[in-house]
């Protein structure tokens, strides 16, 4: 009989060794950092969302000494500013916003890496920028369809009738998720909600950005934290989080069609990739990662049988520091 082997953590705490800030259009300027070794290999973590902003333990999923680390955060939100800003905030933005970052740092080309909103971020720059993709690795995998959407935020996909995706293994989370809704508008909650975001009130504005933000807070894990769903809860997250990702979601992620990170999968072909996927993630379910990989067979999909959707998860850090680890 073998011993299974132990899991591996994420490397520990670091500090960057150097922080800026870029202008990246005539409204924003964003935040970014530098981690590990300034000679190493360069590696982009994009943190999820969108609106999540960047934080210290992601720069922890890489080895120190062989990686150059890089972090940023995107159009409003974490440290870049203005804050919870709109407008000239799209997934082709934040792709422009890379490059830019890329050829601010003299870097010629770099691994991607992300998971959530990450994940798909990741994929509409490797398929813009091919050429400046040495490897990928990404968790949760999100490509913003339609069904993905109507799984987490609709209470129904597909239509109506009795609840299912989220909603139905978590029932108690999500009445309070629509409870600022009236029964009129629950026919489309993104929209909905959309409008609260919006508001010129921000009493109404905020109240919505903490259902919203609560809502994903409390579903991450397959174990519950009150620790995080408190985070997500607060203000100061809550607003840029909710008000950014239901812009997205209004706007079906500035896509051309449904679909079309995975459509345009074959783009990618000759970039070595690994994906994590928590078997029983709940936000981004595995329905898409399976879908990503029947549209590019070379990626190599680890699914993790005791995991949700967060990164902090055992299995989730062991095969994401092991992929990274390959690649160094």
């Amino acid at each position: 009989m073998s011993i299974p082997s132990p899991l591996r953590g994420n490397y520990p705490e670091i500090e960057p060794y150097t922080t800026g800030r870029l202008k990246v259009s005539d409204i924003h300027e964003i935040y970014y950092e530098e981690s590990g070794n300034p000679q190493g290999k360069s590696a982009l973590v994009l943190h999820g969302g969108p609106g999540g902003g960047s934080n210290p333990t992601m720069r922890r999923s890489h080895d120190p000494e062989h990686y150059r680390i890089i972090l940023f955060d995107q159009r409003g939100c974490g440290r870049s500013t203005p804050y919870a800003e709109l407008r000239e905030n799209t997934t082709w933005d934040l792709v422009a916003d890379i490059e830019r970052l890329r050829e601010h740092l003299g870097i010629e080309k770099w691994q991607v890496t992300g998971g959530s909103w990450g994940s798909a971020l990741a994929l509409a720059y490797a398929q813009t920028h091919p050429d400046r993709v040495t490897e990928m690795v990404m968790r949760g995998i999100f490509t913003l369809r339609k069904v993905e959407l109507d799984w987490f935020y609709a209470g129904h996909v597909g239509g109506t009738g009795p609840s299912n995706g989220t909603a139905a293994l978590y029932p108690e989370a999500f009445e309070k998720y629509v409870a600022p809704i009236p029964p009129v508008e629950r026919g489309n909650m993104i929209e909905a909600y959309y409008t609260r975001l919006t508001s010129d009130d921000a009493a109404v504005r905020m109240e919505a950005a903490r259902a919203w933000s609560t809502w994903e807070g409390s579903t991450l894990s397959l174990l519950p934290d009150p620790v995080r769903e408190a985070r997500f809860g607060a203000d100061d997250f809550a607003e840029a989080f909710a008000r950014i990702e239901c812009h997205y979601f209004i706007n079906d992620g500035f896509f051309e069609r449904d679909g079309q990170l995975i459509a345009n999968a074959d783009q990618l072909h000759g970039i070595p990739c690994v994906m994590v996927q928590g078997r029983y993630d709940v936000v981004t379910p595995m329905m898409t990662a399976w879908a990503v990989k029947q549209a590019w067979p070379d990626a190599d999909l680890k699914i993790v049988p005791d995991a949700g959707h967060t990164a902090t998860e055992p299995g989730i850090i062991h095969e994401f520091v092991t992929a990274t680890d390959r690649f160094r």
